[in-house]
């Protein structure tokens, strides 16, 4: 009881500490803090608020869990700010207190244990960051946790893994000639091309599931005036990195024909990429049997398969070697991610955090390397 009381205490104060990407300083104040006084050094870094600490081993190869910190800005009741509804303070939480139960216990563990806690995930930026500083040295498996909407993960349940997709953002331009209304002979419209364009966008097709969204659209300042520039932007989802590729491919060879039919100029930019989920067989047996130890059979959900993204999966897109899985935590979560009112059963945080207790475990008894 006064472990579930500790995880929901910690929770509460990550919950209030809610910082935007980039700028976790007091949340990563106040885990560094909790860590120190479990007798851990921490490995930082200079240009981010993401750190890791170690649980010494017997071999110098490295099992590791991995968390995120930052809110999401969004508006509530009227005001932008930072707000936990993707549950990153609940990830946080479980990672953390895994962490100090390591401690406690001075269990002797064969491999190295490592305890990343990562910033911006929300702008799919904090895993580049930590790799780039070297936090994925000889890690050969690394396992993570997010909360589920209800309808994805029912309460009481796990998802040993969660298949997310590919996305990013297509951003473009097109420059035309202005005029004014009276005389659109003398322009070159871009908002018509640019709807022109979004026609022929609605026309690419792949083989696998995929979305291809306009989310934003920008032309014109005046009622009687043709405008120079038209600006837009394009929410593209795929289940697959390579499906991704071929949707881009066939946008960029549709942006180019029709630059070249109306004279106009079309620019772009494809940015906020992320990666779809590599699921890997080995890790997804391990979760099973994690979440097996702590719930039984009936605990063990399918895979979940999100519409969204996480920036986790850029860590096996650049290292494919790695065994890696995302638990899907159930816990009663309405009405769904991001939504600026979300709200969970909090108590589930005993379930997760003991889930990745026992992953850990699962993970240290197998070898990684052939003799």
């Amino acid at each position: 009881m006064e472990r579930i009381q500790s995880l929901e205490n910690t929770y509460e104060e990550l919950h209030r500490l809610a910082e935007p990407s980039g700028k976790e300083e007091k949340t990563s104040g106040y885990l560094k803090q909790r860590l120190r006084e479990a007798g851990y050094d921490i490995y930082e870094f200079p240009d981010h608020y993401g750190f890791y600490v170690e649980w010494p081993g017997d071999q110098k190869e490295v099992i590791a869990l991995r968390a995120d910190m930052d809110a999401l800005l969004q508006e509530v009741n009227g005001e932008v700010r930072a707000n936990h509804s993707c549950g990153d303070d609940a990830h946080s939480t479980m990672v953390l207190h895994t962490a100090l139960r390591v401690a406690e216990e001075k269990k002797s563990y064969t491999h190295t244990v490592r305890f990343l806690f990562q910033p911006a995930e929300e702008i799919a930026a904090g895993a580049l960051q930590m790799m780039d500083d070297g936090v994925l040295e000889d890690i050969v498996f690394l396992g993570g946790i997010h909360l589920r909407p209800e309808r994805e993960v029912p309460s009481r349940k796990a998802a040993p893994g969660i298949r997310h997709g590919a996305i990013v953002s297509l951003k473009g331009k097109v420059t035309g000639t202005p005029a004014h209304a009276a005389r659109p002979e003398n322009g070159n419209n871009p908002i018509e091309i640019s709807s022109e364009l979004m026609d022929r966008f609605r026309s690419i097709t792949i083989q696998e599931p995929f979305s291809f969204k306009v989310t934003e659209f920008h032309g014109g300042e005046a009622s009687n005036a043709i405008p120079a520039t038209c600006t837009w932007t394009y929410d593209i989802r795929c289940h697959t990195n390579e499906g991704l590729d071929e949707l881009t491919e066939q946008a960029e060879e549709e942006m180019k024909r029709l630059e070249s039919e109306t004279g106009s100029a079309i620019t772009f930019s494809l940015e906020e990429f992320s990666p779809a989920a590599r699921m890997n067989s080995n890790a997804v047996h391990k979760a099973e049997g994690a979440i097996r130890k702590v719930g039984g059979e009936a605990a063990i959900d399918a895979i979940c398969e999100s519409p969204g993204a996480e920036d986790f999966h850029f860590y096996t897109y650049r290292h494919p070697e790695i065994e890696a899985t995302m638990i899907g935590l159930g816990c009663g979560l309405q009405p769904g991610l991001h939504h600026p009112e979300m709200t969970f059963d909090i108590s589930a945080l005993e379930f997760g955090g003991n889930i990745l207790y026992e992953l850990l475990q699962e993970a240290d008894r197998s070898a990684y390397t052939e003799e």
